[in-house]
């Protein structure tokens, strides 16, 4: 299923999509390091890079942080051979006041490490679908760090090897139009 841009953009925009069938093959751990160096570089309020992560790779790892999945991403996530947690930190590490905007700077970086992946041959996908609560336990984690999404990464695998009902949604999906997205719709008849 082809995708329509109707305005130029970044060919790793327009080719990045979220597969399930994950290749077992080992990621290189530069690869996975320099993933996250490209999020570390993503903007945020103040600076505050409130994003953290929780690298997962060895079995022992990848078994920690598949136990926190829920059984429809566990189902294929548990063939990527990498697993990604990330975590947003709630409060200004100066201050100590509440961040608002430590989700959307964290979800920000998310969308460069999967820009920087797509440009490296790699794959990801990022699931909702985890136990907060198991996570926070897992891990320990203080009060003020959050987990906010798994990311799976690794190499394209093979659509035939995922449970049948997967199958059929193993491909790009379909995008809501542009102007479907704007509360109010910008005048086509002005030019600024």
């Amino acid at each position: 299923m082809a995708r329509e841009f109707k305005h130029d953009v970044l060919d790793l925009i327009k080719t990045r999509w979220s597969p399930r069938a994950f290749s077992p093959e080992a990621v290189p751990k530069e690869d996975l390091l320099a993933l996250c160096e490209a999020a570390r570089y993503a903007p945020s309020c103040f600076n505050e890079q409130p994003w953290r992560f929780v690298l997962a790779t060895s079995p022992d790892e990848l078994a920690n942080l598949q136990s926190i999945l829920v059984e429809s991403n566990l189902v294929w996530a548990k063939a990527a051979p990498a697993l990604l947690l990330i975590l947003a930190k709630k409060t200004f590490t100066s201050t100590g006041k509440d961040n608002y905007w430590h989700m959307f700077d964290s979800g920000t970086a998310w969308g460069y490490l999967s820009l920087e992946a797509e440009r490296r041959g790699l794959v990801t996908h990022g699931m909702g679908g985890f136990s907060k609560k198991k996570a926070q336990d897992l891990y320990s984690l203080p009060d003020d760090l959050i987990p906010i999404a798994v990311i799976a990464i690794g190499k394209l695998g093979q659509r035939l090897e995922l449970p049948e009902k997967l199958r059929e949604r193993e491909h790009p999906g379909e995008r809501n139009s542009l102007e479907s997205l704007f509360f109010i719709a910008p005048d086509p008849s002005t030019k600024d």
